[in-house]
């Protein structure tokens, strides 16, 4: 397995892959591509977690990657910056579609926690703000389907906590409610939280979901009964305490990895 680390920003944004060689005696020469957008609340990104994401994908055919993206500690207030820096990161990856055996048709971002906050926007605004602002044309950057994990949708709906912390992510927050913006150029939704989500409340997800429905996007929920924020792959591997490991969540990879077959 090749890994890359392709620098996107002067400000430190980069993306990271770890990409299959063709197997020569397969039929397929090309593999979807997953982009894991981690959280960390705009203050870091958690490596080791994104890694771990990634390589999950990568160990299903995927050829994987994981953002970093721009951070608080690089501008204030953030507005749509790592929303830009997705938009780099597809771009980047269509461009070298060829050399890396990706199928550019099958490019999937996917976020988690505040992560989930930049895809979301991000479905929402690749063919007009992202756009316009990357002067890239909008067949460039989009996204095929998109996974949400337990995502911040809009900073009203009760992350962060606080006005101080809001006034850093944005001077017109509503631009960043990202169930405000659902429209018709949204991509199919893969969409997962637990209800007893401590720290994002799951109103959050529900909020999105209602948008996509309006919208007639296509989508598939799950709400999971218990779990704490930041399960990641929701197993072992990646829980950060003891009830950080949910056998019965952790299938949400499973159904993930079968609603991607069912839309490529």
């Amino acid at each position: 397995m090749q890994v890359i680390n392709q620098k996107l920003t002067d400000t430190g944004a980069q993306l990271t892959g770890y990409l299959h060689q063709p197997d020569t005696n397969a039929h397929q020469t090309t593999l979807p591509a997953i982009i894991i957008v981690p959280g960390g609340s705009y203050t870091h990104i958690p490596v080791a977690q994104a890694e771990s994401l990634a390589m999950a994908f990568a160990g299903h055919g995927y050829q994987a990657f994981y953002l970093e993206y721009t951070l608080l500690s690089d501008q204030q207030p953030l507005e749509l910056a790592p929303v830009l820096d997705l938009g780099r990161a597809v771009s980047l990856l269509r461009q070298h579609a060829a050399e890396w055996h990706i199928d550019s048709q099958q490019i999937i971002p996917a976020g988690f926690s505040v992560g989930g906050h930049i895809v979301a926007l991000y479905n929402d605004y690749w063919a007009t703000s992202v756009a316009t602002t990357l002067q890239t044309a909008p067949a460039t950057l989009k996204p095929n389907n998109v996974l949400l994990g337990y995502p911040v949708i809009s900073p009203l709906l009760g992350f962060p906590k606080d006005a101080a912390t809001l006034a850093t992510w944005s001077q017109t927050p509503t631009e960043l409610a990202a169930e405000q913006h659902v429209n018709a150029n949204n991509q199919p939704t893969f969409i997962w939280t637990t209800a007893d989500d401590p720290i994002v409340p799951a109103t959050n997800t529900l909020a999105y979901v209602n948008a996509l429905a309006t919208a007639q996007i296509p989508y598939e929920l799950h709400v999971f009964k218990h779990g704490p924020h930041g399960l990641a792959l929701a197993n072992s591997q990646t829980a950060w305490k003891p009830d950080a490991d949910q056998p019965h969540v952790a299938h949400w990879l499973t159904l993930a990895l079968e609603w991607l077959a069912d839309n490529r």
